[in-house]
């Protein structure tokens, strides 16, 4: 398999996550990325498998996918174990649920702070940052008694992980309010599908001048 994703692709470090929890062996390509220009020029296969010229873009044989959540669902039937899906059909579309809602409703918080990182007052921002605030609430209660977020852990935790990483970039900090989520943190760092990835990410923040939230920066120099 290859993995075409960048230095600073949530989605692609979400499914690099995935492929070393599964043990597959795949080639990496860190497609070029600028400051200033972004992901231009589009690398050549992203731009010819994917339509909207974004990575991931995973390659395997003949089968060429984007979107980490198909992405996601390719790896579990390609290969099923370690299962990163709960088997029981309820557990499976709760699980299913909780990573849709960590794209579709806790990060457009954080992409409305994208535009506001120098505007921290300005009133969307606040309001953006309460919305993920109200989300940390609601991931806190579900691990109540559990140490992952849909039970097992799966593809969820793997999903909201990098996304509250990159929430915490913008400003929306994951406080001393919610303990439970602060230590499920923690445990996913500490992972060794996890860890060699987020550091990847922290290397490349410091080696560009931007800040390293100070939990990450901690967890790599350990």
């Amino acid at each position: 398999m290859i993995l075409y994703s960048g230095p600073l692709s949530m989605f692609g470090a979400k499914v690099q996550i995935a492929l070393m929890e599964k043990g597959i062996d795949f080639e990496l390509v860190m497609v070029a990325y600028d400051r200033d220009r972004g992901y231009q020029p589009r690398h050549p296969e992203v731009l010819r498998v994917n339509p909207k010229q974004q990575v991931p873009v995973l390659i395997d044989g003949n089968v060429e996918i984007f979107d980490s959540t198909q992405i996601f669902e390719y790896l579990e039937d390609a290969q099923p174990a370690p299962p990163l899906w709960p088997r029981e059909p309820a557990a499976r579309a709760a699980a299913r649920q909780l990573e849709l809602k960590s794209d579709e409703v806790y990060f457009p918080h954080v992409i409305r702070l994208m535009g506001l990182q120098d505007r921290p007052d300005d009133p969307a921002a606040v309001a953006a940052r309460d919305g993920a605030s109200r989300y940390y609430l609601e991931m806190d209660a579900r691990l109540a008694g559990r140490e992952w977020l849909a039970g097992d852990y799966t593809f969820a935790d793997i999903a909201f992980y990098m996304a509250a990483l990159f929430g915490e970039r913008m400003g929306a900090v994951v406080g001393q309010g919610t303990p439970r989520l602060l230590a499920w943190r923690e445990r996913m760092t500490l992972r060794p599908a996890v860890l060699p990835v987020v550091s990847a990410v922290a290397g490349y923040l410091a080696s560009q001048g931007r800040p390293v939230p100070e939990w990450l920066d901690a967890a790599v120099r350990q």
